[in-house]
């Protein structure tokens, strides 16, 4: 792991308000930059991270620490300010890295471009090659203006080739922390910079071209925690399902009762209308009729049975018999023209007609009965009165 003493230079310049990125250059950097200061401290704990701005009067907001709390607490209190000076923020920087306290560490500059670099070329040549020879690696993060700053810049860096220093350039309307995170500027010489800083890039937080077993773990292992939790939420639905099924069969069971209750008790409306003859339909029914048959209360027909028959048997039985003319000289009558009240009642009628004609079937036979006993009688007693043949009569014949 590399020790390294690295300084942020922050652009808070006027042109930080604009919204290319999202939601602004500003918060959009403030991102960037706590991704740089995590990875930095997290490569080595012993690496220490400082704050500048180059907008207006470039400052120092924070000395070289390791406590990121202070450093993220200055970097949100950033306001916009005026015009950002790179050549005079870079300066600073060097002056600040040359009394840094531990003298092994690697010295650093991360400097964040977002506006117009005003300064000319061979002054940045000139000041480039004064970092060379101090051995100050320089990284820069191009974004917002690139198309007037690129040539500049790239300038810059060429002068300090042969060490670890780079320029990334973001293009507008892409995520600056995104850019970052797979760039050299996060992962350092040795590629440790993104350990530890997870969701930003790859899955699980590992890069699966370094390290494919463990990343394959990591998704095998979260794959049967989905299940398990699947498992047990389904597990947890059966419970709740046998606990609604006896309810359901409980209403279900009421439901049957109360149609049965209602099927027992029907109810049937008389209406007083005339019969109708053969050709005439259904339609041709009085309105008078209908009226009085609606008015009339309803009257409950008790569920009894005659003879052993039941009262849809009989219901069956009389419609039956209505299929035959009663009287030869009466016209048959067509059930299929009536309406269902004058079904119902001529049903009624002919049910009533058919239990008294049993009734006096019933009578005549008895009285038939009666006749015979009195008849047999009548001749016990006749033969009773005649005389009796005795011994003396046959003695004198």
């Amino acid at each position: 792991m590399v020790l390294e003493s690295t300084i942020v230079c922050v652009d808070n310049s006027e042109f930080m308000r604009n919204g290319d990125f999202v939601p602004s250059r500003l918060q959009a950097q403030q991102d960037a930059v706590s991704l740089v200061c995590h990875a930095k401290l997290r490569s080595n704990p012993e690496n220490n991270v400082a704050l500048l701005t180059m907008g207006g009067n470039p400052q120092v907001l924070t000395t070289l620490t390791t406590d990121v709390g202070r450093i993220l607490g200055k970097l949100h209190q950033v306001q916009v300010n005026g015009e950002a000076n790179f050549l005079t923020g870079i300066k600073i920087a060097h002056l600040a890295l040359k009394h840094r306290q531990g003298k092994n560490h690697k010295m650093r500059i991360v400097a964040f471009v977002g506006s117009p670099v005003q300064t000319d070329e061979k002054e940045l040549t000139k000041i480039a090659k004064k970092l060379k020879k101090e051995k100050v690696n320089v990284d820069i993060v191009n974004f917002g203006e690139e198309m007037s700053n690129t040539d500049k810049l790239y300038a810059f860096i060429k002068v300090l080739d042969g060490t670890s220093s780079h320029m990334v350039t973001v293009p507008s309307g892409s995520l600056l922390s995104d850019a970052l995170f797979s760039s050299p500027v996060i992962l350092g010489e040795d590629g440790s910079g993104a350990a530890g800083l997870g969701g930003t890039g790859f899955e699980f937080g590992i890069d699966p071209n370094e390290d494919p077993e463990l990343a394959l773990a990591l998704r095998v292992s979260m794959e049967e925690q989905r299940q398990r939790q699947e498992e047990e939420a389904r597990q947890a639905a059966v419970p709740s399902a046998s606990t609604e099924q006896p309810q359901q069969q409980q209403q279900s069971s009421s439901g049957e009762s109360s149609k049965t209750a209602t099927a027992t008790t029907p109810t049937t409306t008389t209406t007083t209308t005339a019969t109708t003859p053969t050709g005439s339909s259904s339609n041709d029914v009085p309105k008078s009729d209908t009226k009085n048959s609606s008015n009339k209360p309803a009257t409950t027909k008790p569920s009894t049975t005659i003879g052993g028959t039941s009262e849809e048997e009989m219901l069956e039985k009389a419609l039956a018999m209505s299929l035959e003319p009663i009287d030869p000289s009466d016209p048959p009558v067509d059930i299929a023209r009536m309406t269902e009240d004058e079904q119902i009642e001529y049903a009624m009628q002919m049910s009533l007609e058919a239990a008294s004609q049993s009734q006096s079937q019933s009578s005549s036979s008895t009285k038939k009965d009666d006749k015979n006993d009195k008849k047999k009688d009548d001749k016990k007693e006749d033969n009773k009165d005649e005389p009796m043949d005795t011994d003396d009569s046959n003695d004198k014949k």
